[in-house]
């Protein structure tokens, strides 16, 4: 099989559709040695934040030296960001030889008379299969859906599991309430491991309590309050931060916005818990890896000249955060807005929340079956008394916001993970800047 043969493969086995539940992934796993059993895990869950907060402890560990591996989900760009090692992504050549036995197992499993893997639980067990190879020192493992039935919860002894904040996020498979997702997103808490989370709301917090107290484990909430003095500009966030008796004066961070230096505050706590097990992560690794980390599609610069800027939020919490982020940057700036939702999101806030703070906006669409259209999409947007153009193809969409650049000050796309990649790939081709 060459690279396009095992994506094809891979993909094939998405008409099973998400389903959770451990029981497929148990058998594969088994099959395949049990790879995950042997590795130092960090495991991170959470319905926004969990992407940031993963790469800034994977950049942090990578920086002490560590050997260091990072699984994310979804890609922008392509598959082979998902899987990451010691700053790398996985070369295709090793994703066709860890593919390989996967696909045979596999079909060894439904053979046998058991339910076929998800697509997700593939591309975690291949995953799996290549960290096992590379020999790494720590895995940053990042929840793909939930916690309790997600393919990422078949370890058993993370050395920290990390819960960033929870909101409402795919009901129809997590609950329709705070709480329920909580109890969820709790499930990769394992009997007397450490959990670290970030998260704030009364109703969600309690159920994690409740169930670190029946496991036995020690949790630490990440002191927000302690964080202070903060400093913004397009080049860096700047702040202070007390975690316990200690002082982390003047830390820059790359990745920007308030809920970014949330992250990294999580990411320090997380990396505190490291160091009280024993393990050396120094003062000046954590200072540069936050520096340096970097996750693509998150309020990210892919364009100066003119000021182009994608992010990835997608659920209310994601727009409010890059609100935040706009009313801090871009005060008495014109913005063009070019966004693309699918239908099943809560269009109608997302637009509420945005509209006061742009002037101008396209609509367009994300490349899946769950988008709005273009037109509905412009015409609510219309409604806020912002001038909307209804543009349905994605490079059409990106060519109409180049030829309107010296109109604004920033031209900003979001709504949707599947729009942004494509957007990333437009204007990094023309620019060059990787």
């Amino acid at each position: 099989m060459n690279y396009e043969d095992v994506l094809d493969k891979i993909h094939s086995f998405g008409r099973f559709g998400s389903r959770l539940g451990l029981e497929r992934m148990i058998m594969l796993l088994k099959l395949l040695g049990n790879p995950q059993d042997q590795m130092k895990i960090i495991h991170v869950a959470g319905t926004n934040g969990k992407g940031s907060v993963s790469r800034n402890i994977y950049t942090i560990l990578q920086t002490q030296g560590y050997r260091t591996g990072l699984y994310t989900s979804p890609f922008l760009e392509r598959f082979t960001e998902r899987i990451e090692f010691n700053g790398g992504e996985i070369a295709k050549d090793d994703l066709i030889q860890c593919a390989t036995p996967v696909f045979e197992k596999a079909e060894e499993m439904i053979s046998q008379g058991f339910d076929s893997p998800t697509e997700f639980e593939i591309v975690t067990a291949i995953a799996f299969i290549y960290f096992k190879k590379v020999r790494m020192d720590y895995l940053v493992l990042e929840v793909g859906l939930g916690g309790r039935g997600d393919a990422t919860n078949i370890i058993h002894h993370p050395i920290v599991s990390v819960i960033t904040t929870i909101s409402l996020e795919h009901t129809e498979y997590l609950g329709d309430s705070l709480s329920q997702i909580a109890f969820e997103k709790s499930g990769i808490i394992k009997n007397r491991c450490p959990v670290v989370t970030s998260v704030t709301d009364t109703e969600a917090l309690e159920v994690i309590k409740e169930i670190c107290n029946e496991r036995h484990c020690r949790l630490t909430q990440v002191p927000l309050s302690s964080i202070s003095r903060i400093e913004s500009s397009f080049e860096k966030f700047t702040f202070d931060f007390l975690l316990k008796d200690a002082v982390y004066p003047h830390i820059d961070i790359g990745m920007l916005g308030m809920h970014q230096i949330e992250n990294a505050a999580t990411a320090i706590t997380v990396i505190d818990e490291m160091r009280s097990q024993g393990i050396s992560v120094d003062n000046k690794s954590i200072y540069n890896g936050l520096r340096n980390a970097k996750q693509n599609g998150r309020f990210e610069i892919v364009s100066r000249k003119p000021l182009i800027i994608i992010d990835g939020a997608h659920n209310l919490e994601g727009i409010k955060a890059l609100k935040n982020t706009i009313s801090q940057l871009f005060v008495n700036k014109k913005i063009l807005l070019c966004i693309g939702l699918m239908k099943d999101k809560k269009v109608h806030e997302i637009i509420e929340i945005l509209a006061p703070y742009v002037q101008e906006a396209i609509a367009t669409e994300p490349e899946n079956d769950r988008k709005m259209s273009a037109c509905e999409l412009s015409g609510l947007i219309a409604k806020h008394k912002v001038p909307s153009h209804p543009i349905p193809d994605i490079v059409e969409a990106c060519e109409y916001a180049r030829t309107r650049s010296s109109d604004f000050d920033a031209i900003i796309f979001t709504g949707s993970l599947y729009l942004i990649g494509k957007v990333r790939g437009e204007f990094v081709k023309v620019t060059g800047d990787r």
